[in-house]
């Protein structure tokens, strides 16, 4: 093959790339600024003076005032103060927490560690249990694939924060195995993990088993069954990768889940993190660390979508040539 030909075929294929990479660049921007926007329009339109607003049920002094002002540019036009708070954005500044004296970048960074560590921990619990059950049972009539049908769909409908009222009352006050809060090492993260992890375990092990069995009809799989292979090896290394395009698109449920599911878990198990600070920030009518925990799921959202919708030209090359 010729340089110039493999020259071409490489610049088709970046040009495949950078179209769909710039367009959804392009749009996780649009999403981040509406998020931005839609937080700076609820603390405009709150009832009450926005300097009443920020300060929530932060000590009201003169002096206070005076530097809400000053700090939110509140003496300025409306496009100019709006303009303001998009750069302060842009420059990482989240403003300050009027109910605890802390920056709110401070007071999220303090706190997300533990949120990671529990969100990170319920995705590998919910993907390994999904990718171990679903190929074992797709394409059986047993009763071992009844079972786990049975039991996705209970996990499926039992919320989190019931799923780990359950695991505490069997496996903290019954046999005494793990802490009933706090966050004190591994242990303590087994069962909120497991509250959070085994609904998207239920989810995704259903739409995993139906692609797998729609795989398992195809040509490709009755030809390769004709040759002998071995049933398992043709799911784990051909069925499997067809059914993960259907899956990927869960990713941003997932993301969903995991978030707005980790505020009821560790609040449930009393464990520190992102969901303490919010529940506390509704309480306190702290706008400031609310519109922050917002521009927050945002972004992770938007970042997770961007990661998925690149996943999708990697798993599937069709896609980037119809694109």
């Amino acid at each position: 093959m010729s340089t110039l030909t493999l020259t071409r075929r490489r610049g088709l294929a970046a040009a495949g790339w950078l179209g769909p990479v710039a367009r959804r660049l392009g749009a996780g921007v649009a999403v981040l600024w509406a998020a931005a926007t839609a937080a700076y329009l609820a603390l405009l339109f709150a009832p009450g003076d926005t300097v009443d607003v920020l300060i929530g049920d932060g000590v009201d002094t003169p002096e206070r005032r005076a530097q809400i002002i000053a700090e939110w540019g509140l003496e300025r036009s409306a496009p100019r103060q709006y303009a303001d708070y998009l750069l302060r954005l842009l420059h990482g500044d989240l403003g300050r927490s009027y109910v605890l004296q802390r920056g709110v970048g401070e007071v999220l960074s303090s706190q997300i560690g533990p949120t990671v560590r529990l969100a990170l921990t319920a995705a590998l619990f919910g993907v390994v249990i999904a990718l171990v059950v679903a190929p074992a049972t797709a394409g059986r009539r047993s009763r071992l694939a009844g079972l786990a049908g049975l039991a996705e769909l209970v996990a499926v409908s039992m919320p989190p924060f019931l799923v780990g009222l359950l695991l505490l009352a069997v496996f903290s006050f019954t046999l005494g195995w793990f802490p009933v809060s706090g966050d004190r090492g591994l242990a303590s993260l087994v069962l909120p993990a497991l509250a959070l992890g085994l609904p998207v375990a239920g989810v995704l092990g259903q739409v995993l088993r139906e692609g797998l069995e729609r795989a398992l009809e195809e040509p490709f799989a009755v030809t390769a069954r004709s040759r002998g292979i071995t049933r398992w090896r043709l799911v784990t290394r051909h069925a499997l990768r067809h059914a993960l395009l259907p899956a990927v698109t869960l990713t941003g449920w997932f993301v969903g889940v995991l978030l707005g599911g980790a505020i009821v878990v560790e609040a449930v198990f009393g464990r520190p993190g992102l969901g303490q600070v919010t529940l506390f920030a509704v309480n306190g009518k702290d706008m400031p660390v609310v519109m922050a925990v917002i521009l927050l799921a945002a972004l992770v959202y938007v970042t997770v979508s961007t990661v998925v919708d690149l996943a999708y030209l990697l798993i599937d090359p069709r896609l980037r040539r119809s694109r």
